[in-house]
């Protein structure tokens, strides 16, 4: 079996991408850092799919959990889904600078480590892929967190564009940028998102569904839902200034 290896896999989009991978009969490797919650989500998914789904407690902020993650990702994997993240509570000046620093770690030193680790066994193989999970806020203007997930995106076509020639098309690295998913990440960073219409609101299994579709398509930016494509096709006709005043507010309540 092919097996998948998921940063931040037991909530949100990272358990729906655990979920549907387990279904399409991928065994896993789940990263996290509570052990006790992905022990539990390991057991329900090789209980309900009967696939093996490996632990792995990490925390990727920290040197010792980005070189236990690099060391199994080295070992071998067939799709890697860098997902793990996080958002802060408050705007740039109202977050410790250590946390701003902890964002750019996580989001952005694990994504370049992990697949940095994973390529180059699946151009051996040529076969495999990699899901840098980014976000629309990529082309907003949305403080360390938009300026880190524009990186992802910048980043993922980089390293497409370079393995282009070794690869014949059989390894491919794409950026997912989902827009607001219902997941825990926004009560996670205590934001307010009441006041958010509900056609704004995305299924995480639908994101993961548009995911492996354009994967399988070759495409290198992938954005679920009409309405985040028409935002994104936007935005990149709108001046960046008015992008700025429109984007730095939405969704930006904080309890």
């Amino acid at each position: 079996m092919p097996t998948a290896f998921i940063t931040g896999a037991t909530a949100g989009i990272g358990a729906a991408f655990a979920r549907r991978l387990a279904s399409d009969g991928f065994d896993l490797v789940l990263l996290a850092r509570d052990t006790e919650r992905l022990e539990r989500a390991a057991a329900g998914l090789r209980e309900r799919y009967g696939v093996r789904a490996e632990t792995l407690t990490a925390d990727l902020a920290t040197e010792a959990g980005l070189a236990a993650a690099e060391e199994r990702a080295r070992e071998g994997v067939d799709l890697l889904v860098n997902n793990a993240g996080f958002g802060h509570n408050g705007v740039f000046l109202d977050v410790p600078v250590a946390d701003e620093i902890t964002m750019l770690k996580v989001h952005c030193e694990a994504v370049l480590r992990l697949t940095h680790a994973a390529l180059p066994g699946m151009l051996e193989r040529d076969r495999g892929g990699i899901v840098n999970v980014a976000s629309v806020a990529a082309f907003a203007t949305r403080g360390t967190y938009g300026a880190s997930k524009a990186w992802v995106v910048n980043f993922s076509q980089g390293v497409a564009a370079d393995i282009r020639g070794r690869s014949r098309g059989r390894v491919r690295v794409m950026a997912l940028c989902p827009g607001f998913t219902h997941t825990e990440f926004h009560q996670r960073a205590s934001m307010d998102m009441s006041g958010l219409p509900e056609f704004m609101w995305l299924k995480d299994a639908d994101v993961v569904d548009a995911a492996l579709r354009d994967l399988r398509r070759g495409v290198q930016i992938s954005v679920p839902g009409a309405q985040y494509k028409a935002i994104v096709g936007l935005s990149r006709l709108v001046p960046r200034g008015l992008v700025a005043r429109l984007s730095s507010d939405t969704g930006r309540h904080y309890d």
